[in-house]
């Protein structure tokens, strides 16, 4: 299994030799990689199990690299990093050539961010190359929030896992870019989207797609439990299976169930607080796929503040 620790300086000697190295930042953990070595993120790709047509995220120590690996930089993307970096914020922008087309799966944009985890930001800033880092998680399933659900998952897949506590925000980053002069949210994440129109303006919402994304994070089904996942009405949903005689485990976003023992139910937050929900949703899946059920139901949150978002990946978790 992985050693698991605090030591920066270890992490850099693996990450400039090409392997991998598990790394914390605000939203989840990633599977850290050079992203100017294809031997590394080629191993980034095997090891999550990833296809190679889904772009991935590179991370930055600080702004100011950021002509190092892109051409240019919209003045309303420029606004975005400004207000939003270091962050749960990447920016699709146009890529220079010393990025890997591997990164990108092709495309001629990149997405880049600059996280905000002080461990991360130090390590990046030790180092002469950026970090390609995507979920530290097998491909399609739930996204990492501590240093043990990566050792769980792929543990045995990788030397070190730089353990930085649980993420602040617990969701992914925000996606945005550009086309023809239109704002563009291509993927819904740790900044709600009336947090990036008061910088900007108005935005455009892409939905996900099936194949051949754009950007890191835009597959239909995707952040997945292993125990099949439905979302609708509660009530309606518990009713049904109760008649059915199925057993079922029930994720809410802030109701208790007294007639269901506590090992089959999660509250993503009891107050109603939109940024905590965030922050317990991958939590909340991996403890309710670990109950023994046949099915998990869920409710979406009110459309509001980070409500979007999590709805966007209970959406996912449940597409089949």
């Amino acid at each position: 299994m992985a050693e698991i620790g605090k030591d920066i300086e270890k992490a850099a000697a693996l990450l400039s030799s090409g392997k991998l190295v598990a790394i914390p930042t605000e939203t989840v953990y990633g599977l850290a990689g050079n992203a100017l070595d294809e031997q590394a993120v080629l191993s980034i790709f095997k090891t999550k199990k990833r296809p190679s047509f889904d772009p991935l995220i590179v991370h930055l120590g600080d702004k100011t690299q950021l002509s190092d690996y892109v051409k240019e930089v919209p003045e309303e993307l420029e606004e975005l990093a400004s207000k939003f970096w270091p962050g749960p914020l990447t920016l699709l922008l146009p890529k220079r050539g010393m990025i890997p087309d591997l990164v990108t799966s092709g495309l001629d944009t990149v997405g880049i961010r600059v996280p905000r985890h002080p461990l991360t930001r130090e390590l990046l800033q030790s180092l002469d190359f950026p970090l390609a880092a995507p979920s530290a998680n097998p491909f399609g399933y739930i996204s990492p929030t501590s240093a043990l659900h990566v050792q769980d998952q792929l543990g045995d897949k990788l030397p070190y896992i730089l353990d930085g506590g649980t993420c602040e925000v617990g969701l992914e980053s925000t996606i945005v870019g550009m086309e023809q002069g239109q704002v563009i949210i291509y993927r819904l994440g740790g900044i709600a989207v009336d947090r990036i129109e008061s910088a900007v303006g108005k935005v455009l919402i892409l939905p996900q797609s099936s194949s051949n994304p754009k950007s890191p994070g835009m597959l239909k089904s995707h952040y997945a439990p292993g125990i099949p996942m439905v979302l609708g009405n509660l009530d309606e949903l518990m009713t049904k299976y109760r008649q059915k005689g199925i057993v079922f485990a029930v994720l809410s976003f802030n109701r208790s169930f007294p007639e269901l023992s506590q090992e089959l139910q999660f509250a993503l937050s009891p107050a109603g607080d939109y940024d905590e929900a965030a922050r317990n949703l991958f939590q909340g899946m991996r403890f309710l796929d670990r109950a023994k059920v046949e099915i998990i139901l869920a409710e979406e949150l009110p459309e509001i503040h980070l409500g979007k978002a999590i709805n966007d990946r209970l959406r996912r978790a449940s597409a089949k």
